[in-house]
C-alpha cells in the first residue's frame, strides 16, 4: 500500500533535490486517471495533461544536452539517442530507481491489476513529474534535474552508444547503397541454457562484414551491425 501522502511529498522531493511550492503539482502528478474516476470529489485532476508537458519539456532537455556534448554528435546520431533516452524502458527505469511506484494514486482496478510495476503507468507518471516540477519552477530548473536523473546513463549512451540502434542504422545505409537487406546469421551458441552466449555473423552482398557475441540474439546482432557499420 502507499505510504501516507505528506511522506510521498518529503521522498519524492528529496530523491528529486526539489521541494515543491505549489504541492498540489505534485499530488496531481501522481494521481492515475482510475483514482480520480473512483474519487472525483478528492481529486480534481490527474496526470495526464502533466504528462503531456512533461513529455514536450524531457524531449526539449534531453536534445539541449546532446546539443551542449562537446563531442561533435551528428543530428542523425542525437536524434537517434534522444529517441532511445527518453522511450518508456529508461523512464521506466527512472521511475523504479526514485521508487515512484509506491507513491501513486491508484484506483482500486488498477492496485490489483499492479499499476504500482507497470511500465507504462510509471513512465507516464515519470514525465507528468518533469511536466509539474516546470509549471512549479522553470526549464532552467527542471533541465538540471534532468541532467543530474540521467547522469549515469548519457556518459554511456553518447561514449558507447548505448540503446543506439545499430541494426536500423545499417538497414538504412546498406539499403541506400546496395538495394538490399543485412544478413545476420547465428553461428554458435555455447554455455548453459540460462547463460547461452551466442555469436552472430552479419552479410551484406555474401561478404562478412561483421562478427560479435552477445548474451542474447538479438544483442550479438546490435554489436556484429555496430562492427559492420565501422568498416563501411
Amino acid at each position: 500500500m502507499p505510504v501516507s501522502f505528506s511522506k510521498n511529498t518529503e521522498e519524492i522531493e528529496e530523491s528529486l533535490g526539489y521541494v515543491f511550492k505549489d504541492k498540489r503539482l505534485l499530488l496531481e502528478s501522481i494521481t492515475h486517471r482510475s483514482y480520480h474516476h473512483e474519487n472525483p470529489d478528492e481529486s480534481l485532476n490527474y496526470n495526464e495533461k502533466l504528462e503531456f508537458l512533461g513529455d514536450a519539456v524531457l524531449g526539449l532537455a534531453v536534445s539541449h544536452i546532446l546539443f551542449l556534448d562537446d563531442t561533435h554528435l551528428t543530428e542523425a546520431s542525437m536524434s537517434k539517442m534522444k529517441s532511445y533516452l527518453v522511450n518508456e524502458s529508461v523512464l521506466f527505469e527512472m521511475a523504479s530507481k526514485l521508487s515512484l511506484g509506491k507513491y501513486l494514486r491508484l484506483g482500486k482496478g488498477e492496485e490489483l491489476t499492479g499499476g504500482r510495476s507497470k511500465k507504462s503507468v510509471l513512465s507516464d507518471a515519470m514525465e507528468a513529474l518533469f511536466g509539474a516540477v516546470f509549471l512549479d519552477s522553470d526549464y532552467v530548473t527542471v533541465r538540471e534535474i534532468i541532467l543530474k536523473l540521467y547522469s549515469q546513463k548519457l556518459p554511456d549512451v553518447i561514449s558507447k552508444k548505448e540503446g543506439y540502434d545499430f541494426k536500423s542504422e545499417l538497414q538504412e545505409k546498406i539499403q541506400g547503397i546496395y538495394g538490399c537487406l543485412p544478413e545476420y546469421r547465428i553461428v554458435k551458441q555455447e554455455g548453459e541454457e540460462h547463460r547461452k552466449i551466442f555469436t552472430v555473423e552479419v552479410y551484406i552482398n555474401t561478404i562478412l562484414y561483421g562478427t560479435a557475441k552477445g548474451k542474447s540474439k538479438k544483442e550479438a546482432q546490435m554489436l556484429a551491425a555496430q562492427e559492420a557499420l565501422e568498416k563501411l
